[in-house]
């Protein structure tokens, strides 16, 4: 009996470990993206630093196990992540020409290059210091097909094909850009403030 547990235990931890590491690697880079031909919104200056009020420790809730997990760190230069033993992972975002960020009409938009294309993140703060982290989501294939022909009524797309990565390039103007915001194209998850 003892055993089995240990063997439940180990898969539980297997589970969330996947599920944690599957989560960021979607919601930094994906292999199918919607990019753009340069950092969004267009026109808008892109930040030297991150302020202040975004900085801080955010920490994301595991619905498995209803506990914390990973460790988002914002600081003025840019990002890093930490596991929940303390341990760097995923690298770091340095702010710099391939990874660009502006404020913008209440969020953060996170532009950085992969291939030679701008590939995008919103984040959003919320009053109590807690960020919602967002993208177009086109994990799901029925979905990405969904989504594609609703932003293909409203956009032209560039389908471009890079080793094993496919883009589907979009050109919006700001005003564009709110707009899929606001008809909800962009999903995430939230990251509660602990620090």
């Amino acid at each position: 009996m003892i055993v089995y547990n240990h063997r439940i235990h180990f898969r539980k931890v297997m589970l969330k470990t996947f599920s944690l590491i599957l989560f960021w690697s979607v919601m930094l880079y994906s292999c199918k993206e919607v990019s753009f031909t340069e950092a969004q919104p267009k026109g808008v200056a892109p930040l030297k630093e991150i302020p202040p009020a975004l900085r801080g420790v955010y920490q994301t809730f595991d619905k498995t196990t209803g506990e914390f997990s990973d460790t988002l760190i914002v600081e003025s230069w840019g990002y890093h992540f930490k596991d929940k033993n303390d341990k760097d992972w995923l690298n770091r975002g340095t702010i710099s020409d391939t990874l660009v960020i502006k404020f913008y009409q209440n969020y953060y938009f996170i532009n950085f290059k992969s291939e030679g294309q701008w590939v995008l993140r919103l984040v959003q703060q919320e009053p109590s210091g807690a960020i919602r982290f967002m993208s177009i989501d086109l994990k799901d294939e029925v979905k990405r097909k969904e989504v594609l022909k609703k932003l293909g009524k409203k956009l032209t797309i560039k389908e471009i094909k890079r080793k094993d990565d496919t883009f589907y390039q979009i050109n919006p103007s700001p005003e564009q850009l709110m707009a899929l915001i606001k008809e909800g194209f962009f999903t995430g998850e939230r990251l509660n403030k602990v620090k």
